[in-house]
């Protein structure tokens, strides 16, 4: 899969060492060549797969071809930064030259990333970009065969051998809470994302890190799980409470729920109570009041997954000694924050 010659004489070197046969007859089992007696060719699967490799991928190292296609593996969403982020790859890609192979999961965990890069590696392709946005899916991405060119999308924890590329959203909920205590607001109250996404923990851990060196208070945690119905049920539980006047939501959607519950109960954006969220969703501008939010790059993301994936290729050493380079966010200001009132 796009290795050095160096690098696929070590990979036939080690599967003729464990089978004991030359590395000849590893080259005539990987290309299905017809004179290899079936003994010979089942001693030299059993050491393939007991090492880990991939046979298909050999088979096109050998023959030094490469694919055009990318693979990638997400799961089964339609939350906006996933999607926005599966976009950004494909447009990337396109630009390079490479089309895209999708395989979605329901859950990201590491038997089903397993079966995603064996239905990716049947399809030849040239190497793979893992959109691993939850804790468990950071996991599983340790257990990707060898032999497999990977990069991994996801907020900071993982695989920190394979090519990690993030947001930095630590920086980006900081913009947040700076820009809210910056208009007169003593602290700021946190709608986050669910517990076990690597962005939402990001996101608290910003957002708390802005008010604890500001010497401000910082209020309880309020867990949603990233649609408009947790931003407006955890609204309902906020309007009564004359000590809540800034709100940093974790995505624009909590925002937009956070919003309606406000309106409901006459609550004034951004007279008595400001909102941030997290994204710049398209219809972000268009809310009543336009939302201020942290816009994050999906594309300048897509792009150094394609980037970083790219140099895989050409690698002759471990993929640990690849940077992790984070994209930085920004703080778009509309109409939903303002001043303290009185």
């Amino acid at each position: 899969m796009g290795q050095q010659p160096a690098a696929r004489a070590a990979v036939m070197n080690d599967v003729a060492r464990l089978a004991g046969v030359s590395h000849q007859t590893v080259s005539r089992v990987l290309n299905n060549h017809p004179s290899v007696r079936q003994e010979t060719r089942e001693r030299v699967m059993r050491a393939v797969h007991q090492l880990n490799y991939r046979p298909n991928a050999l088979a096109r190292g050998l023959a030094g071809r490469r694919s055009r296609v990318i693979g990638v593996v997400s799961f089964d969403t339609i939350l906006y930064g996933p999607a926005a982020t599966l976009l950004g790859i494909e447009r990337a890609a396109r630009a390079a030259g490479y089309g895209i192979s999708i395989v979605t999961l329901e859950q990201l965990d590491r038997a089903g990333m397993r079966s995603a890069i064996d239905a990716l590696t049947e399809q030849s392709v040239a190497g793979v970009v893992v959109i691993a946005p939850m804790m468990t899916a950071a996991v599983a991405v340790h257990g990707l065969p060898t032999g497999v060119p990977a990069v991994v999308v996801e907020s900071s924890g993982g695989a920190r051998e394979l090519p990690s590329i993030s947001v930095d959203q630590v920086a980006g909920a900081r913009l947040a809470v700076e820009h809210l205590l910056s208009l007169g607001h003593e602290t700021v109250w946190h709608i986050a994302g669910p517990r076990d996404w690597l962005e939402a923990r990001d996101r608290v851990d910003g957002w708390r890190l802005a008010l604890e060196q500001a010497g401000r208070s910082v209020p309880p945690v309020l867990v949603g799980d990233w649609s408009p119905r947790a931003g407006y049920e955890i609204g309902q539980s906020l309007v009564d409470r004359p000590d809540v006047t800034a709100v940093f939501c974790a995505n624009d959607h909590q925002a937009l729920g956070l919003l309606r519950a406000l309106h409901q109960r006459g609550v004034r954006v951004p007279e008595d109570v400001s909102v941030v969220g997290f994204d710049d969703i398209p219809e972000a501008e268009y809310l009543s009041p336009p939302l201020t939010t942290v816009r994050q790059d999906f594309d300048e993301v897509g792009r150094r997954c394609v980037a970083a994936l790219l140099e895989l290729f050409d690698a002759d050493g471990p993929a640990g000694r690849f940077p992790h380079p984070q994209v930085e966010p920004q703080l778009v200001v509309r109409a939903s924050s303002g001043g303290r009132k009185g």
